[in-house]
């Protein structure tokens, strides 16, 4: 669904340049639900910025179910935008209109598609659980409830690919449950490749493969030992799980370019014999790559 190779993206202004993303590698195979995680400052929104056609790259490569987007024309952007992907922002205040009411709201996209915008309206708010709430108007909704309205507006030209930027920033923890496991329901039950950006590494609970990202790379990826349905059943049958078990449900590991470069972790490089180094060995031990401090004595 989405090949990143070497992605390169510069902002320039006036003398200033800030490369946000500096070769940056990734694949997101069709079906999958995956969440990007990195400080701020990492390149995470960039990179959803670029997936989404809102932004272009300045190198390498990017296709997005097929589509290549560094050579796309505006006409095809726009046409991109409109028929491919789909957008839920953090700040409802982007999604939604206020003085429109939440079916309202949804049947505003559907008139680009020409089709029957009220049923089409129904059939989605009823997905994401709000067909009693249809003819509320945003204030009388709560913050989750907002939320699941713009999932509704972000389905309704039936995208490929589903991009979420923070969608449970300004949510307590309760309903950021209940907004991500519409996106597990959501992805199960239409195959919609979905692509989350978060900063709240707890979010990795929730999907089935986590991509970290740091200085414009991808530095590691944590995927999930088994599945989450496997999981939630464990829980029903053992009740609460300790913060340990918990921790325990996805394997990290450092991601490797195609110029054999990795990040290594930075608690790892704060360790006795690591820290203020720029330097390591690497050597070949009984069938593992060991990376070693440098001798005392070496400069």
């Amino acid at each position: 669904m989405i090949v990143c190779d070497g992605l390169v993206k510069i902002y320039k202004s006036a003398d200033l340049e800030v490369v946000a993303l500096q070769g940056l590698d990734l694949r997101v195979e069709p079906g999958e639900l995956m969440a990007i995680v990195g400080n701020s400052g990492s390149g995470k929104s960039t990179l959803l910025n670029m997936l989404g056609g809102l932004d272009r790259p300045s190198a390498g490569k990017l296709t997005v179910a097929g589509k290549d987007l560094l050579s796309m024309s505006d006409r095809d952007l726009i046409r991109y935008k409109r028929e491919t992907v789909g957008f839920v922002w953090q700040n409802n205040a982007r999604n939604l209109i206020p003085y429109l009411t939440a079916q309202e709201n949804v049947e505003l996209p559907i008139l680009l598609r020409g089709r029957r915008r009220k049923a089409r309206a129904l059939e989605l708010l009823e997905a994401v659980g709000l067909q009693d709430r249809r003819r509320n108007r945003l204030s009388e909704l709560s913050g989750g409830e907002q939320q699941r309205v713009a999932i509704a507006i972000a389905l309704a030209n039936e995208p490929q690919l589903l991009l979420a930027d923070e969608p449970t920033g300004s949510l307590d923890t309760k309903t950021s449950d209940q907004v991500l496991d519409l996106f597990r329901k959501l992805n199960r039950e239409l195959g919609l490749t979905i692509v989350i950006v978060t900063h709240d590494p707890h979010l990795a609970r929730k999907v089935d493969r986590v991509v970290a990202i740091r200085d414009g790379r991808t530095s590691s990826e944590m995927l999930r030992r088994r599945s989450y349905a496997e999981e939630l059943a464990e829980l029903e049958r053992k009740g609460a799980e300790s913060a340990a078990a918990e921790e325990e449900s996805h394997v990290e590991y450092a991601v490797i370019d195609k110029a054999g470069r990795l990040q290594i972790p930075a608690s790892f490089l704060e360790a006795e014999g690591f820290k203020d180094r720029n330097k390591v060995r690497v050597e070949w031990e009984d069938g593992r790559i060991v990376l070693r401090p440098p001798d005392a004595d070496e400069t």
